[in-house]
């Protein structure tokens, strides 16, 4: 995503201090989200503990994915001299099951053609799924497969059409009242699916909507309208094999 305001005059503390300060505070709010896990002892009681492991492997994949889309943003706004600020990461400890709210630049100055709004539109999407495939393919290939247990606990996500496939070719078809449980880089691959679809939604201020607008000008306003009624209509469909883990 991206935003345009006007330029203002700048020191080397906004030029790159405020971004390195907030990209800090989100790798260790996604890292402790991805890390903390439940672990009960012998005497019954449950206590908060830290995997590392996870916690780095949720922070590494997700976090390489959504630097991934912004720096894409932002070398295709060098590439036209368009002035835009690097990116703005958005930390969110225990308000997100990812520890993030995600990422955005800020341009700051007109785009000078369509063909230039159309190519820093589509260049984030295009960096953040290059980035996201090689995430998808180790993550569900640490996935486990598991049986699906009446009183099985855990938070059930929907099944991207390229989940389904990457997961028939590693894991072969699913026997029957099974599911994939996913471990912290399958669900850094699926929000990073999640906000690469989001982005590419040809509504508004998303990536899509700016793509829309550099193709269809005239067109682009009732595209959103319509685009904003089909994505509430989708909103109740949903259907899910996939799980994240419960201890």
């Amino acid at each position: 995503m991206w935003i345009y305001t006007p330029p203002a005059p700048q020191s080397g503390w906004k030029r790159w201090g405020r971004h390195l300060v907030l990209f800090l505070l989100t790798v260790a709010s996604v890292f402790v989200t991805g890390g903390l896990t439940g672990v009960v002892v012998p005497s019954g009681e449950t206590f908060l503990a830290l995997d590392v492991g996870a916690g780095v492997r949720l922070a590494a994949g997700l976090l390489g994915i959504l630097f991934a889309h912004e720096m894409g943003h932002y070398l295709a706004c060098r590439y036209y001299r368009v002035d835009a600020t690097l990116p703005f990461f958005l930390p969110a400890p225990f308000l997100s099951m990812v520890g993030t709210l995600g990422a955005f630049i800020r341009i700051r100055a007109p785009i000078p053609h369509r063909r230039a709004l159309f190519d820093i539109g589509v260049a984030g999407p295009l960096a953040g799924f290059a980035v996201c495939l090689p995430v998808l393919w180790f993550g569900l290939k640490e996935a486990r497969v598991l049986s699906l247990e009446p009183e099985a606990g855990g938070i059930f996500l929907g099944e991207p059409l390229l989940f389904q496939w990457v997961a028939h070719l590693i894991h072969g078809p699913l026997p029957e009242e099974t599911t994939l449980t996913l471990g912290p880089l399958g669900l850094a691959a699926w929000f990073g699916l999640f906000v690469t679809a989001l982005n590419l939604m040809p509504i508004g201020q998303l990536d899509g909507g700016h793509i829309t607008y550099a193709l269809l000008r005239k067109r682009a306003q009732r595209i959103s309208r319509i685009g904003s009624w089909v994505c509430v209509g989708l909103v109740s469909v949903s259907y899910t094999h996939l799980t994240l883990p419960t201890s």
